[in-house]
């Protein structure tokens, strides 16, 4: 079986001083380097959680600066949920599980405006619990029932 061919986007939806200037004013940053800082530290760690096709497409998605930050890094051989992510991201970088959580959302409401519904359907799918809070939407994944011995 192949892969379908993914049409090639000549330009992307934003420049990467574009996406900088969004993030700065998501996530109320006080400098351009700042919200460059949050994006490169962000996307690295998404970088490091998805793989397959989404990261491709992702990577597709995003302006070039800001798809070679995701896709430089090795994906973790096991994957962190949603809390994880920030917890790890705040451990990385030094700083606290609210300043992490609050660059993620800065930063991901950026991606997911780039990305487009389907993509950010595929990308939520493919990841742990808890990551669509973090993408600013509704965690839409049924408990697994357990089944109780008799």
């Amino acid at each position: 079986m192949y892969d379908q061919p993914r049409p090639n986007r000549a330009t992307p939806a934003m420049t990467f001083d574009q996406m900088l200037e969004h993030v700065r004013y998501e996530g109320a940053h006080p400098t351009r380097e700042r919200a460059a800082e949050a994006v490169h530290h962000v996307l690295a760690a998404l970088g490091r959680q998805l793989t397959g096709d989404e990261r491709v497409d992702l990577a597709q998605a995003l302006p070039v600066e800001a798809a070679l930050t995701l896709t430089a890094q090795i994906p973790d051989t096991e994957q962190l949920t949603g809390w994880g992510f920030v917890k790890d991201l705040a451990e990385r970088t030094g700083t606290t599980p609210a300043v992490a959580r609050w660059d993620i959302g800065a930063v991901l409401a950026v991606v997911t405006r780039l990305a487009g519904t389907d993509l950010l359907a595929r990308i939520l799918h493919r990841l742990p619990d808890g990551y669509a809070l973090l993408f600013g939407q509704a965690e839409l994944r049924q408990p697994q029932v357990r089944a109780v011995a008799a």
